[in-house]
Formats: C-alpha cells, structure tokens, sequence
C-alpha cells in the first residue's frame, strides 16, 4: 500500500473517531468542537478572507525572517568553521542560546523594540539562526582532507580552494540547515505572533482563545500543522534529497 493512501486512512479515520468521540460524549463546543464545526470556521475565515490575510501577513515576515537568518547563519558557521578562537568563545555562546526556546526571548523583544512587528521578525531571526549556523560549521568542518589536498595538489589555495571545493562540499548541510531553520522558524513566528498586534495565524489564534471561539482555534491549529508539513516535504525535503544525491552521498535506485 502506497505512504499516501495510508496517510488518508489514518486521517480520515481519526476525523471520524473525532466527530463519533465528540458527538457521544456531548462535550460543549466551546471546549471541544466538533470536525463540522472546525470545517464551518474554516470556511467563514477563508470566504471572509480573514485567514488569507493571515497566511500572508505571516509568510511574509517569515520570509524577512528566515531569509536573514539564512544569511547570518552562513556567516557565522563559516566563522567558527574557519577561526579556532571565534569557535572556542562564540561558537560555546552559540551552543548554549541554541537550548534556549525562542519564546523565552519574547519579553526581551517586547522590551527592546516594543509590541509590534520588529519583536516577531527578531524571535524568527532567533530561531533560526542558531541551527543555521551550527549545521553551516558542522559542513565545513566535515569536508573530506582527501578533497582539499587534491584541491592543493593542483594548485587551488587560499579563498580559491574555500569558494571551489570546501564551500561547495558542504552544501548538503547548508541545506539540512534551511530545512531546520525553517521548522524552527516557523514555529518561532507562531509564539511570537500569539503576542503581536497584527494580522497573523498566532494573532487570530490568540484573539479567538480570547473570546471562547474553539472552532476558530483548532482551524488555526491545523492550518499551521498543514503548512508546515507541506512545505517541509513538498519543498524542503525535496530539495535536500536532490542536493545529497547530486553529491553523491545516497544511492538512486
């Protein structure tokens, strides 16, 4: 049986299971709504537009976000890949913010450049730039010796030999990297939406948990969980497979 169809009967079957487990129980919509309801909200909020609008206010600053952090993250990881002290000192500060949860830098944001759309960007860039910049530094640092003394044997030095042969070797990792930084990222934007003031899915998730409307809350829940999934393998995953096999690192059958 094909991953695919697999996936539509266990979904389908636990919406089902869902709707019986809800309707026999005769919990209250408002702490459990039903998957008619959800499907109700959704559609209101995607036929008012008040979800498009959502969607892109959020993609958007998790563009600026992520894009930023991309370009940190290669910074950095080069940095602490190429420099011995920057990565005794910098690199430890690095590994140690890495344990840090984004939405723990949520007040500090808040306080730094007040309640509007600079905190999220800044709790996106946070998120990450870290993993970014680690799986950069673990690339570089695992560029096979056999590569750059062939490299050097054939004359290559200097920044030659990083932009010819070390920079490409670790593009596998860069990309592992964007798809990390990515997921982290995405559920960055969702903490630090849940306090902006803006049009966005944390927003409205908040501003729906605010006035008891559960079906609105739970459509949010699993447009979030939606998209994050579809982009990871429709986009990211893909990429990163076409990158290690171009690389030679996975067998094609």
């Amino acid at each position: 049986m094909q991953p695919t169809i697999k996936r539509i009967i266990f979904f389908v079957a636990l919406v089902v299971f869902w709707q019986v487990g809800v309707s026999v129980s005769g919990v209250s919509p408002s702490v459990m709504p039903a998957p008619t309801d959800v499907l109700e909200a959704l559609v209101k909020g995607f036929s008012d537009k008040t979800l498009i609008y959502d969607i892109l206010a959020s993609f958007r600053r998790l563009f600026i976000g992520l894009s930023i952090s991309i370009v940190l993250g290669l910074g950095l990881g080069i940095l602490l890949a190429k420099n011995k002290t920057a990565d005794e000192t910098l690199g430890t500060l690095i590994l140690a913010l890495q344990s840090v949860p984004s939405i723990v830098w949520l007040p500090i944001a808040i306080m730094w450049f007040g309640l509007n759309e600079t905190s999220v960007i800044f709790i996106v860039i946070l998120g990450a730039t870290l993993v970014m910049t680690i799986n950069m530094r673990i690339g570089i640092k695992n560029v096979p010796p056999l590569y750059i003394r062939a490299a050097q044997t054939m004359g290559s030095g200097g920044v030659g030999l990083f932009t010819s042969v070390i920079f490409p070797a670790s593009i596998p990792y860069a990309v592992t990297g964007a798809r990390l930084g990515w997921a982290f990222a995405w559920r960055a934007l969702m903490a630090g939406e849940i306090l902006s003031t803006g049009p966005g899915l944390g927003y409205t998730l908040k501003y729906a948990s605010d006035f008891g409307n559960m079906s609105m809350v739970i459509a949010i829940m699993i447009i979030i969980g939606v998209i994050g999934t579809v982009v990871d393998i429709v986009f990211f995953q893909r990429v990163e497979q076409n990158v290690i096999r171009r690389w030679g690192l996975e067998t094609t059958n």
